[in-house]
């Protein structure tokens, strides 16, 4: 591990009170503005299964955006105002609240997971891309990791000179008809290059001379490693290290530690395998690395706790140095209290300071100093509370939400049904609920936002699939809502206010 990120190995101390607020005052609630689409489907058009976005990320600096499919295919995007916006950003001293319409375009793409067959377990691997990490740039070189439920690869993207050959000596018109150096039968005769080729005699050959120039540059991305057979079930999560050298990878039972540069190795980290199966009790649902203290992670499970690890207490860390979790009232446990607790994702800060979790039906905000309980607690779609055994019959009550914040921590946003998106402030005093739909003409949507808990799962191992309920329906304020619609991922631009998410197979972007 580099210098810079040895030295601050400080372990994160527990402490019973909430930390300072990142803003003494609420900021105004933001007025969203629609930015771009891409791939936007035409009416009636049918989406093809292998073409819905399954992953979204931005890069550290903001300037590429990934998205991954189903169909295993990477798609990269460049910002093209980039400068343009750096000079407006130092004019008016880099105000984090003032933004301009951001422009993004297609860079490349490239097929990084095929479909496999496992002969040994006999079970079919998907293609679909699960996540997307970008690693640190170098050389004008990109570089990423992406991963399916199996096998994680990690890919260099670079432009590369397209040499071409722009002119010539060799005159063609002087070749012999049958490809002989003078012809059948001819004992001497003049080469198609102007040399000479004597009776008995060696060749007096005239090289040609060729003149080669680099007119156009292509993107080219090349596969560097493969790590695969690490893992007996499917990947859910892997997060880059802040020592910029490992990652982890993180299944429904173990998390495993990977150096970049070594493919055929890896540590298993943290393994919550029971001896007997049957006595399982909760899965791994999500795991990432803290931004800045690079012996420290957190995971999340299907009961709703988020565990912090510190990777200097033992090579197997079974024990956590730190459990965050929100108990719920005596006497209201029901058969769905378990199974909409479960946690489907969960974001570091910027600062390392907070965790931001999304369980099924709220949004939470963990402060790593206090353990008692969430500082804040957002309902995402609250109306949807009454419908759960429907939700259950027909698979919705298990469909896996991202989240993300802004970068300056004073909002955080997650999807929902209907395409449609919330943002929410988080800052001292801030009361900001903004519901938005992805569409080219976005409209604010009311939703009640009530002050009461909810919670979230069962393990993704055991639980049943049931289908036919009613996929429509009309929430508590009279709106329509469709449960075959829905927003999964979504990712929040790290210096700016816009949120890139995908509706289906559409890539939408919105800036404030």
């Amino acid at each position: 591990m580099n210098g810079a990120a040895a030295s601050e190995r400080s372990p994160l101390p527990l402490a019973q009170a909430p930390s300072p607020s990142p803003s003494p005052s609420p900021s105004p609630p933001l007025e969203w503005r629609f930015s771009q689409v891409f791939g936007e489907r035409s009416a009636g058009e049918e989406v093809q299964d292998v073409d819905i976005i399954s992953a979204i990320e931005f890069n550290k600096s903001g300037h590429h955006l990934a998205t991954g499919d189903r169909g295993g295919r990477v798609v990269l995007f460049e910002r093209t105002d980039a400068k343009d916006h750096a000079c407006r950003k130092e004019a008016e001293k880099a105000d984090y609240s003032i933004s301009m319409h951001p422009e993004f375009r297609y860079k490349t793409e490239f097929q990084s997971h095929e479909p496999e067959f496992d002969y040994l377990k006999s079970l079919e691997i998907g293609e679909k891309i699960n996540q997307i990490k970008w690693c640190q740039a170098a050389n004008d070189a990109l570089f990423l990791l992406s991963t399916n439920d199996k096998t994680i690869k990690f890919w260099k993207v670079q432009e590369k000179k397209v040499k071409k050959v722009s002119e010539m000596n060799l005159d063609h018109s002087t070749a012999p008809a049958n490809g002989s150096p003078g012809g059948a039968g001819c004992p001497s005769a003049s080469l198609s290059n102007g040399g000479v080729l004597k009776p008995g005699g060696l060749p007096l050959l005239r090289l040609p001379v060729v003149q080669v120039t680099s007119q156009e540059t292509s993107l080219a991305a090349s596969c560097r490693r493969v790590f695969t057979h690490a893992h007996d079930y499917h990947i859910n999560s892997i997060s880059n290290n802040s020592d910029g050298e490992t990652f982890i990878s993180a299944d429904d039972l173990r998390i495993n530690l990977w150096n970049l540069e070594i493919s055929n190795q890896s540590f298993n980290i943290i393994d919550v395998k029971p001896t007997n199966m049957e006595d399982l009790t909760e899965v791994i649902t999500s795991a990432e690395f803290h931004p800045t203290h690079c012996n420290t992670l957190a995971y999340s499970s299907s009961k709703g706790s988020i565990r912090l690890v510190d990777l200097r207490q033992s090579a197997l860390c079974d024990t956590h140095s730190q459990i965050f979790e929100q108990h719920e009232a005596p006497g209201s446990r029901s058969f769905f209290t378990e199974i909409v607790a479960s946690i489907s994702d969960i974001k570091f800060t910027k600062d390392g300071r907070h965790i931001l979790s999304r369980d099924y039906m709220t949004l939470k905000l963990w402060d790593v100093k206090m353990n008692s309980g969430p500082v804040a607690t957002f309902q995402v779609h609250e109306y949807l509370r009454p419908k759960l055994c429907d939700l259950y019959e027909n698979d919705s009550i298990f469909d896996k939400f991202e989240c993300c914040q802004s970068g300056d921590g004073l909002r955080v946003a997650t999807g929902s049904y209907s395409n449609i998106f919330r943002v929410f402030g988080c800052g001292a005093g801030s009361n900001e609920a903004t519901t938005l739909e992805a569409t080219r003409n976005p409209t604010r949507r009311q939703l009640q936002n009530p002050t009461g808990p909810a919670r979230s799962l069962s393990s993704t191992l055991t639980r049943a699939v049931r289908r036919g309920a009613e996929s429509t329906g009309i929430d508590a304020n009279g709106n329509a809502y469709d449960l075959s619609t829905k927003l999964l991922h979504l990712a929040w631009h790290p210096t700016e206010n816009l949120i890139a998410c995908a509706a289906a197979n559409s890539l939408y972007m919105y800036y404030a």
